[in-house]
């Protein structure tokens, strides 16, 4: 399989594989470790905590179900997000460490959790047709854009948390 899913069955191994293997990776840290930063940030320089992390991912996870809903519905998609446009996408990964910042480290684990069963009961109900042979925003397809912001920042993350294991011998 080709790093970027072309059919429904790619992104729904793609998604499934890569939060398998972030989730392991995520329930091997110390809920004492979870809050300290360490994990390199979006936002170039900047550290944020392995909770900032599971809280950017179920941000943007949420973000994948909005979209969606609004679309069902013929209603105006404000993307990325109501008052962000996409040259700020570090304010709006700022926003989410803060909307979760109280939120415990296995709460925010269930919830991403739950939020990922959400976009692949979305996907599993999606026709391929619907998800990869017809453009969905600007030139890009339903299934590439859930796949934007589902296996790929999970990859990503998953790089960074194994990097701050590694630096805190974890």
């Amino acid at each position: 399989m080709s790093s970027i899913p072309k059919n429904k069955e790619e992104l729904e191994n793609a998604i499934k594989t890569a939060a398998e293997k972030l989730f392991a990776d995520y329930r091997t840290i110390p809920h004492e470790c979870s809050r300290v930063p360490g994990v390199e940030g979006n936002v170039k320089g900047t550290e944020i905590s392995v909770c900032d992390t599971v809280a950017y991912l179920l941000g943007w996870g949420i973000l994948v179900i909005k979209w969606h809903t609004l679309k069902s519905r013929g209603e105006k998609i404000d993307f990325p997000e109501s008052g962000y446009n996409w040259n700020q996408l570090g304010d709006l990964a700022t926003n989410f460490h803060e909307q979760y910042k109280d939120w415990t480290y296995e709460k925010l684990l269930d919830e991403y959790e739950t939020t990922l069963k959400k976009i692949l009961t979305i996907i599993s109900r999606t026709s391929n047709k619907d998800l990869y042979e017809k453009t969905w925003y600007k030139k890009y397809t339903f299934g590439r854009m859930i796949q934007f912001n589902t296996s790929s920042p999970m990859k990503n993350i998953r790089t960074k948390i194994r990097r701050f294991k590694r630096a805190k011998s974890l």
